[in-house]
C-alpha cells in the first residue's frame, strides 16, 4: 500500500517541479521567473500553523528528496448557499505524477490523504479540473463533470 505524507516547506522546490510536468500538457513550461514564484508560495504557505493550503506528497522511492507524485488543495470560504450551508469550498490542483513513477497508485494515495483532509475540515465541495489522463481516476473518487456553466477571465 501506498501512503502519501503532508509535504513540508522543503518539498516546495520539487512539488514545483512536479507541476511544470503537469502544466506542460497546457502551456509553455520555459521557466521565465514562474518556477521560483511558485515555489516562493509553497514555501510560506506550507509552513503556515493551521494551513489553507497542502499538498499530500509520495516520495519517490531509492531517491532521497526527490517526491514521485503530489496533489495540492486550498480551501476557500465562500458564501452559504442552499446546498452547502458552510460555504467552504476546496479546489484541488497540481495533481501530477514524475513520468518514471506513473501507473503505480501514486497520484491515488496522495489524492485519498488530501480527500480526508476535506472530510476533516467539513468541506462539502471540492473542485478540480481534469486531463484527459487523469479524469478516470477522479471519476473513482466520486467526481462528475458539473452541470453548471463555466466561464474564465484572462488579462495576461
Amino acid at each position: 500500500m501506498v501512503l502519501a505524507r503532508f509535504a513540508s516547506p522543503d518539498d516546495a522546490d520539487e512539488i514545483t517541479r512536479l507541476r511544470a510536468i503537469m502544466l506542460s500538457a497546457w502551456v509553455d513550461t520555459t521557466d521565465n521567473g514562474w518556477m521560483a514564484d511558485s515555489a516562493a508560495v509553497l514555501k510560506r504557505r506550507l509552513g503556515e500553523a493551521e494551513p489553507s493550503m497542502v499538498s499530500t506528497v509520495v516520495d519517490a522511492p531509492e531517491s532521497p528528496g526527490s517526491l514521485a507524485a503530489c496533489a495540492t488543495g486550498i480551501i476557500e470560504e465562500r458564501l452559504p448557499s442552499p446546498r452547502n450551508r458552510t460555504g467552504r469550498f476546496g479546489w484541488i490542483f497540481n495533481v501530477s505524477t514524475d513520468p518514471a513513477w506513473r501507473r503505480r497508485g501514486y497520484s491515488r494515495a496522495c489524492m485519498d490523504a488530501l480527500l480526508r483532509w476535506y472530510d476533516e475540515r467539513g468541506v462539502l465541495a471540492i473542485e478540480l479540473l481534469a486531463t484527459e489522463s487523469g479524469a478516470g481516476l477522479y471519476g473513482q473518487l466520486g467526481f462528475t463533470v458539473s452541470e453548471e456553466p463555466a466561464m474564465r477571465r484572462h488579462t495576461w
